[in-house]
């Protein structure tokens, strides 16, 4: 068997090949040349300069090298990951012929039932005064004696009866930032604005580059966009879309406040514009109960809504979910199919299973209970070696720390200094639009274990200023 797996390399290395009924035989070699290299520089002009964002999103995603303790990424822990109920679910996808056949190019209707259902205030379950909790009908609508609005006391916003989107919203895409990358096309021409948050994701700002568009961030806080500054942007601008992450934000890790809610939705109505709703960390929720997508609570379709299963299952679950209502909604599933026709058929089959099966929401509790403490490892080591970069507000979800450095110092220079010194952290630099105000870290607690959070920022502030201590 060792000789067997050492041929069958050797064959894909091309250094042997195999002939039928003869035996295995030294490939034949080209003749050496003394022929100088290709000249490939006219590549240059022909490409022009490089896009906005490419080294950082490649830094981003470049993995640890050996021995360093990561305190970035985007990703769980593989120990955090459901691995064995995933391959389970597609290995049992996969032995079945009809999930490798071509399904609809929206994605299958129950893998786009279940987004849909997510976008509702309660995750498909209405609470009455009167009967208790009652599930939500067919048609996503919910049956009531008066069938009128009701009210949701905690942000003043109403859900009703047709809040939320339908399965015939949503389209299904083969991640996030697929995702993001076809509602930016689909929505915009070259040239356009685009209004986001102030730092926000790094992918977008890139995303929204590559697409040709004026990017114009707008401030925001621990609790989220300030709407006076959107609504102050949409009218300078005259931009007709805005790209938020309401709920535990990367980097920062703020979460739209309830009181904010209805002035930010007001303001996309004033505009007649529409907002991308990058609900990405959903799942990620670690205190607490996470409040109700903005989706919920627009029935005019001024949010477009976009959720991935990615950060909070494995990389390899290159699921997500667009929904929006009316030509916008249709306007998107053209794009995703101009884009690859559609998700893989055996994924979307193994997804489903798995998000309607119990392994889901055990998945989800121990996932709270283990971010909590990586979360708060990382805190206790901060406030042991670094208090001063100890962030003014915890996040009670999502995968990051914004960390603040103190004035003057080179975030960038830090991070590549950690590197050298054994722990990678990433500047927030990159995560601006514009100038950033501040020098900041984000610091990633999900991808390294709690053990190992106090060396990790013991080697830190090894690198770092003694004003920093």
């Amino acid at each position: 068997m060792t000789v067997a797996a050492a041929i069958r390399q050797l064959v894909v290395d091309g250094l042997v090949e195999t002939r039928s009924g003869r035996g295995t035989f030294v490939a034949a070699r080209p003749e050496a040349t003394s022929a100088p290299p290709p000249d490939l520089s006219w590549q240059t002009v022909a490409l022009g300069p490089r896009r906005f964002g490419e080294e950082e999103m490649q830094a981003l995603l470049a993995l640890p090298p050996s021995g360093a303790i990561p305190l970035s990424g985007g990703y769980l822990d593989p120990d955090l990951q459901p691995a064995d109920a995933l391959g389970a679910a597609l290995a049992r996808a996969a032995r079945q012929p009809a999930s490798w056949q071509r399904g609809p190019v929206e994605g299958r209707e129950d893998l786009r039932a279940w987004f849909a259902r997510e976008t509702r205030a309660d995750g498909g379950i209405r609470a009455t005064a009167d009967s208790g909790p009652r599930a939500i009908a067919d048609d996503g609508l919910r049956a009531t004696a008066d069938s009128g609005p009701r009210a949701i006391a905690d942000d003043g916003l109403r859900t009703i009866a047709d809040g939320g989107l339908r399965p015939e919203d949503m389209v299904i895409c083969p991640g996030g930032q697929a995702a993001l990358s076809s509602a930016l096309r689909a929505l915009t021409e070259p040239g356009d604005t685009l209004l986001v948050e102030s730092p926000t994701y790094l992918g977008a700002l890139a995303t929204a580059h590559a697409a040709g568009l004026r990017v114009v961030p707008v401030p925001a806080d621990r609790d989220g966009v300030l709407p006076d500054q959107l609504a102050a942007a949409f009218a300078r601008t005259g931009a007709r879309l805005f790209y938020c992450q309401p709920l535990y934000a990367n980097p920062t890790g703020a979460t739209l406040a309830a009181a904010r809610r209805p002035a930010v939705l007001a303001a996309l109505r004033d505009a007649g514009a529409f907002l991308i709703e990058d609900d990405y960390a959903r799942d990620l929720t670690i205190d607490g109960d996470a409040p109700h997508p903005l989706a919920a609570t627009d029935p005019d379709g001024h949010v477009i809504y976009l959720r991935s299963l990615t950060k909070s299952a494995a990389p390899g679950l290159r699921v997500a979910a667009l929904g929006a209502r009316g030509p916008a909604g249709a306007r998107l599933r053209a794009a995703r199919l101009l884009d690859d026709f559609f998700v893989s058929g055996p994924l979307q089959q193994a997804t489903v299973e798995f998000v309607t099966s119990p392994a889901w929401p055990r998945h989800r509790r121990r996932l709270a209970t283990e971010l909590r403490t990586r979360r708060n490892a990382l805190l206790a080591a901060l406030h042991r070696h670094l208090p001063a970069l100890v962030p003014p507000a915890i996040p009670s979800g999502g995968l990051h720390l914004w960390a603040p450095l103190p004035d003057g110092t080179d975030d960038v220079a830090v991070a590549t200094a950690a590197a050298a010194a054994g722990v990678v952290v990433f500047p927030g630099r990159p995560w601006h639009a514009a100038e950033p105000p501040a020098p900041y870290l984000r610091l990633t607690y999900a991808a390294a274990p709690p053990a190992a959070m106090d060396e990790a920022v013991r080697r830190l502030s090894t690198v770092l200023p003694p004003t920093s201590l």
